[in-house]
């Protein structure tokens, strides 16, 4: 996956999701080969050539400025997550692979998760579980068990039956981790990533889909439905925290609102697992 190809790809998907209608051009008058906008309707919208919007799309425009790019942002109706990733394909450094030291996990940081009484993942920059607490593996699954290899949320999302149990709305949770995936991408050619991505394009089908799809996410905050076998049903919030300075380290930490049956439910499962983890100390 080079660089060029990934910008090509990344704008031809965009363009697709868009009409003429959406973006206010006139309906075509005949049937279209390829759905979405043209090449020459984007430069139009753009106020650029299409001349120009070719070698942009193909990677060879050379320095591109803030302007064009903000028009072309516009014109593809790209939001500010989408319009940071365009940038990032752009500003890539396409001669050096990168290959990023191996990611590990402050041990106040993991002594911190482990104090807590809610579900809490470490994740990685390419969403390795780097440690997660005993109320996280109730929650979502005992990943300390995996083998390392195994243990990535993206990987568990589409190749561990035990995610399409835990995640009520597992269609959407899945499609969103891709978008996350997707947005991890280093500038340059991420090896971790391709290996990540050759793995599950292989394995899944439906992962080969969405990562076709080009959609691009921040892991940043929501609310998602959760089945344990031992509670039922929960609904919780989750929360991402950034951290400063740690290679694109996040913390994932889940709640529920206060008085709700999900916090009665999500303090039973934490103190169960709590007692269980104190007994095999």
């Amino acid at each position: 996956m080079t660089t060029g190809n990934a910008l090509r790809d990344f704008l031809s998907s965009r363009r697709a999701a868009l009409s003429p209608e959406q973006v206010g051009l006139p309906s075509p008058s005949t049937t279209r080969r390829v759905r979405g906008l043209r090449r020459e309707e984007v430069a139009i919208l753009a106020g650029v050539s299409v001349h120009y919007y070719v070698k942009l799309e193909q990677g060879r425009a050379g320095n591109v400025s803030d302007q064009v790019l903000d028009a072309v942002a516009r014109a593809l109706r790209l939001d500010e997550i989408e319009s940071r990733y365009l940038r990032s394909l752009l500003h890539a450094d396409t001669d050096r692979s990168r290959t990023p030291a191996v990611v590990r996990p402050r041990p106040a940081l993991q002594a911190m998760i482990r104090a807590m009484d809610v579900p809490a993942v470490i994740h990685g920059p390419h969403l390795e579980v780097l440690d997660i607490n005993h109320a996280g593996r109730a929650l979502l699954d005992d990943f300390d068990a995996m083998p390392v290899q195994e243990r990535n949320t993206a990987r568990w999302m589409f190749l561990n039956p035990r995610a399409r149990v835990v995640y009520r709305d597992w269609a959407e949770i899945a499609a969103d981790v891709v978008a996350v995936l997707r947005n991890s991408a280093a500038p340059g050619v991420d090896e971790a990533l391709s290996r990540i991505v050759g793995h599950l394009s292989t394995h899944s089908e439906e992962f080969a889909a969405m990562w076709a799809d080009h959609r691009v996410s921040e892991h940043q905050h929501g609310v998602k439905r959760f089945f344990h076998e031992a509670v039922g049903d929960m609904r919780l919030n989750w929360q991402t925290l950034q951290i400063p300075d740690g290679q694109g380290q996040s913390v994932i930490i889940y709640s529920a609102d206060t008085g709700s049956p999900s916090e009665e439910k999500l303090r039973l499962l934490a103190s169960w697992t709590a007692d269980s983890a104190v007994a095999h100390q």
